[in-house]
C-alpha cells in the first residue's frame, strides 16, 4: 500500500517538506510525481486556479517543488481514455499530488475514473499527497461546510473503497 502524507494548505514549512522528502526515500528532484486538479474544477474560475498550481502560482506550493518530472492528471477525462494510456504514469509516479477543492467531486471522480481500485495496487513507496480536499477525500467520513456549495456529483469514498497502510497497521473505519 502507498504512503500517505495529508495536509490542509501543501508543503508550506520545512517540516511537511522534511516529512515529504522522508516518505518519498529519496530527493525531490529525483522523484515523478502526477498533479491532480480535478478537485478545484466545480468552483467558479475552477480552471484559473487549477492553472495556478499547475504553475506554482498558487499560495500553496506543490507543483514548483522541484520535482524531476511532474505530470498533470485529469481525472474527468479519464473514463473517455483508454487505461493503457495513463494507468502505467500512475503506476511509475513517485508520488500523486491531490489538489484541493470540492472533496465529493473529487471523489466521486476518483470513483469514476478508475483510481480509486488503482490505489490499492500501487507500489508501497509512492506517496499520496493531499492538499485540502486532496487529503479529506482519502478519509472514510469528511463533510462540506460550504455556504454555497458548488453544483456537482459526488460522495465520500468509504473503508471498502481504499484502506491506507500504516506502521501501525491499516487505516479503515467501517461504519
Amino acid at each position: 500500500m502507498m504512503k500517505l502524507l495529508l495536509t490542509s494548505s501543501g508543503i508550506k514549512n520545512k517540516s511537511i517538506h522534511d516529512a515529504l522528502v522522508d516518505l518519498l526515500g529519496k530527493p525531490i528532484a529525483e522523484s515523478n510525481a502526477l498533479f491532480i486538479p480535478t478537485a478545484i474544477y466545480p468552483f467558479p474560475g475552477g480552471a484559473g486556479m487549477a492553472w495556478q498550481a499547475i504553475c506554482g502560482k498558487a499560495p500553496s506550493p506543490l507543483s514548483q517543488l522541484g520535482w524531476k518530472s511532474l505530470g498533470v492528471l485529469d481525472l474527468t477525462a479519464l473514463p473517455s481514455i483508454d487505461k493503457k494510456a495513463w494507468v502505467p504514469s500512475v503506476e511509475e509516479t513517485d508520488a500523486l499530488l491531490v489538489w484541493g477543492g470540492d472533496p465529493l467531486y473529487l471523489s466521486y471522480w476518483m470513483r469514476q475514473s478508475g483510481l480509486t481500485d488503482l490505489l490499492r495496487s500501487l507500489r508501497p513507496e509512492a506517496v499520496y499527497v493531499g492538499v485540502s480536499a486532496g487529503s479529506m477525500a482519502a478519509s472514510s467520513t469528511f463533510g462540506e461546510a460550504y455556504r454555497n456549495p458548488p453544483n456537482c456529483s459526488g460522495s465520500a469514498l468509504t473503508s471498502e473503497d481504499i484502506v491506507f497502510a500504516t506502521p501501525e497497521g491499516e487505516i479503515s473505519r467501517t461504519g
